[in-house]
């Protein structure tokens, strides 16, 4: 029998969160976000659950192909555009656009050795300083582009830095809104500016014609904790469950778990769990991470090792050897327990712990 725990790829909730999307952007063309292999989900199994979308986005031209693969024939947008003149080839063959955010991917594009025609998201950085042209570089950029034979349309194209909080004490798009309109206005082209948290908290007052949603698919609240994902109406698309593999009592000032980081002040039962950091749960998780056992709400206890962790049983009645544990996501009786809490009980967020879910772990699908 293998060993109990399994990730549940929920295709329902994918389809729900996107016409969320839709429903904030009804004016837009949205963008799945698929890249880091549809957020840890896997391409080939959110594909029949996001198919609807206007387009899809991610990284890796072997992505791309991998949706080619799958039978999409519509737009695909490489969001750091290429990496060499060769990516060029591939983008022509692939019908793939790709972001422009460098002088020597503009060179590249200069120099194509064939005639193609190429469709162009040209990236300003606007106040993030990750990617991009500065505002005082990018409009010489667009008309030296515009003027290639090998492009086909420039779309302008930025990225918010804080569009789920405050930027430096204000509105966190105001500034970065701004200097980019002020850039642009004068350059003819259509826009894409918003991801997953533009799209939930201002897209109404945005212009943008096409609308990147990433993380709010995955059933994770872009803005947490000032919203969960019940007040965006989202539902979690991937479920890590396991089970009870032992249990144990404590008595008074026994410990649990390597580093003894655990004393019980009172007599307690204690469950033994297939999962750990080997799985992709995160080691530094602390004592106090939510859990379900049989789709009640509990805690972890002690240290997380490789294969194993605690959870406190104390309260819960009935509990035996099988009992069904949810890490994150929907228990089989439809008790949630979102990402982002058990994200936040390690200082980071549900991306991580979607992305770090390792190899050894099934996946499956489920409604």
């Amino acid at each position: 029998m293998p060993r109990p725990i399994r990730a549940f790829i929920h295709q329902n909730a994918l389809t729900h969160n996107l016409n969320i999307a839709r429903k904030h952007a009804s004016q837009h063309e949205v963008f799945a976000v698929v890249k880091a292999n549809a957020y840890g989900h896997g391409i080939e199994r959110v594909y029949p659950a996001l198919k609807t979308a206007d387009g899809f986005a991610l990284l890796d031209i072997d992505e791309a192909k991998r949706l080619r693969a799958l039978g999409w024939t519509g737009p695909i947008l490489l969001l750091e555009g290429i990496f060499s003149p060769q990516d060029l080839f591939d983008c022509t063959a692939y019908q793939l656009s790709f972001s422009l955010h460098s002088e020597i991917q503009a060179r590249w594009v200069r120099q194509h050795p064939e005639s193609a025609q190429f469709d162009i998201f040209l990236k300003m950085n606007s106040g993030m300083n990750r990617l991009g042209f500065q505002p005082k570089d990018y409009p010489q950029v667009w008309h030296t582009l515009k003027s290639c034979a090998a492009v086909k349309s420039l779309t302008h194209m930025m990225h918010f830095s804080d569009a789920d909080g405050e930027r430096l004490g204000q509105s966190g798009i105001d500034e970065q809104l701004k200097i980019f309109e002020d850039t642009v206005q004068d350059l003819p082209g259509e826009r894409s500016i918003c991801n997953s948290a533009a799209i939930l908290r201002h897209c109404s007052q945005l212009t943008s014609k096409t609308v990147r949603a990433g993380i709010l698919l995955y059933g994770s609240s872009p803005d947490f904790p000032k919203h969960h994902i019940q007040d965006w109406d989202l539902q979690p698309s991937m479920s890590l469950r396991s089970e009870i593999i032992a249990i144990q009592d404590l008595q008074p000032m026994q410990t649990v778990g390597y580093g003894s980081t655990f004393q019980a002040d009172q007599a307690m039962k204690i469950g033994i769990v297939a999962c750990g950091y080997a799985d992709g749960y995160q080691r530094i998780s602390a004592t106090g991470t939510p859990v379900l056992v049989d789709g009640i709400r509990t805690r972890t206890i002690g240290r997380v090792s490789m294969d194993m962790l605690a959870v406190d049983l104390t309260e819960i009645k009935n509990v035996e050897i099988g009992s069904e544990v949810v890490l994150w996501g929907k228990s089989r009786s439809g008790t949630i327990l979102p990402i982002d809490e058990v994200a936040e009980a390690s200082d980071t967020v549900g991306y991580e712990l979607m992305c770090g879910v390792t190899a050894r772990v099934p996946f499956f699908i489920e409604a």
